[in-house]
């Protein structure tokens, strides 16, 4: 087989890089290690910044998203068992709308498959060749048959254990990283969110996060130890270490029910520079991990695909490499600040091991400062909706 871009990993990222190339008819085929419901079956952040909103508009997958979507204009942060908010309108003008990965997801399948686009489904032994040359292909095999294709490029899009990172030599790549000392149980149950904002709460006992799907599914999360199991935690305990975290007033409206989900993800910061290696390209977990405290992962991989596919927009209309030469520039930049933004606010909320109660008395400080200072609040403001790219 033959195609303009191979994309490794249908995720969002591949599936939303494919489907804008697709507007400006540059063909790509996307291999996805999983199935289709494997894909659908993840549970993932849903707080997309109006960038992302906007690359999902320019791919003509935004319908539902602004039929179901919830618009945030602010959001909440506890303490001390009080509480304030942040208003993001006040601040920058634009809210953040919560709508679920696996809705974002979902929405790019069904255009992909409504366009005639290529996905192949449980791909095995992918292997990426001459990635440094001009004519780069990648072979794979599914039922046990080898295949390949002949392509212009490649783009990394699957995932951090995934095989296009590992293709860069490691004399040419630098992995930078900070592994958390806690991980966060999750739950997803069909219950009323607590509050129609999300809730940060930075509690004695360890974070909290309030969050939700839609009007009747809710996800919560608390920090656990990383040798914590989820079938250490059953859902009434749950619910009970949920309570004593957030504030009374929200404890005392929070609806409770059985979990329909429940998992464990521990908090790493990760980066891989460069992002491009010939005519390979690295996007999302590919090339960087954030904690999930500001909802970052999903958010930097669609600027990723931004850069990259404004690259190979100019190139293929006017020969131009300006955009693919500097694209693991502009990402990286980018990258970096959402990492920083990503890890002060996880050390600001969440308690860790080590803690001496003077590092207490800075996180205090810390949020008291944000609670009082306009200038402190439009700083997180600006990076909680996003940065432009």
């Amino acid at each position: 087989m033959k195609t303009q871009i191979a994309i490794i990993g249908g995720g969002p990222s591949g599936l939303l890089l494919s489907q804008l190339l697709h507007t400006r008819g540059i063909d790509s085929i996307v291999l996805e290690r999983k199935t289709k419901d494997y894909v659908l079956g993840r549970i993932r952040a849903g707080v997309l910044e109006q960038g992302f909103v906007r690359l999902l508009e320019e791919a003509g997958c935004a319908d539902r998203l602004h039929a179901e979507g919830f618009v945030h204009s602010g959001t909440l942060i506890s303490y001390g068992g009080e509480m304030f908010r942040l208003d993001f309108e006040e601040h920058t003008g634009t809210p953040v709308i919560v709508y679920g990965q696996t809705e974002v997801t979902r929405d790019l399948y069904d255009a992909r498959e409504k366009a005639g686009g290529q996905i192949e489904f449980n791909v095995d032994n992918v292997v990426i060749h001459d990635a440094d040359s001009d004519t780069p292909h990648v072979t794979y095999a599914v039922d046990g048959k080898q295949r390949r294709i002949d392509c212009d490029f490649v783009a990394g899009c699957d995932g951090f254990h995934g095989v296009s990172r590992q293709t860069i030599p490691l004399d040419v790549r630098r992995e930078y990283e900070k592994v958390y000392p806690f991980g966060w149980l999750g739950i997803l149950s069909e219950t009323p969110p607590v509050n129609h904002e999300l809730i940060y709460a930075n509690s004695e006992r360890g974070f909290a996060l309030c969050s939700m799907r839609n009007d009747n599914l809710s996800r919560y999360y608390i920090q656990c130890s990383l040798s914590d199991k989820p079938e250490d935690w059953t859902d009434d305990a749950f619910w009970q270490e949920l309570r004593r975290r957030i504030p009374a007033d929200q404890a005392d409206k929070l609806v409770t029910g059985p979990s329909i989900e429940k998992s464990i993800a521990p908090l790493r910061s990760f980066v891989t520079e460069p992002m491009r290696w010939g005519r390979l390209f690295l996007c999302g977990d590919a090339a960087h991990i954030v904690p999930p405290t500001g909802a970052k992962g999903l958010n930097t991989a669609a600027s990723d695909v931004h850069y990259l596919y404004e690259g190979l927009r100019s190139y293929y209309a006017s020969g131009s490499t300006d955009g693919i030469d500097s694209y693991s520039g502009k990402a990286l930049s980018r990258i970096w600040k959402a990492e920083r933004f990503s890890w002060w606010f996880s050390s600001m909320m969440h308690r860790y091991p080590d803690q001496s109660e003077f590092d207490l008395k800075m996180q205090v400080a810390d949020l008291e400062f944000l609670r009082s200072n306009k200038a402190a609040q439009k700083a997180m403001a600006e990076n909680y909706v996003g940065l432009p790219y």
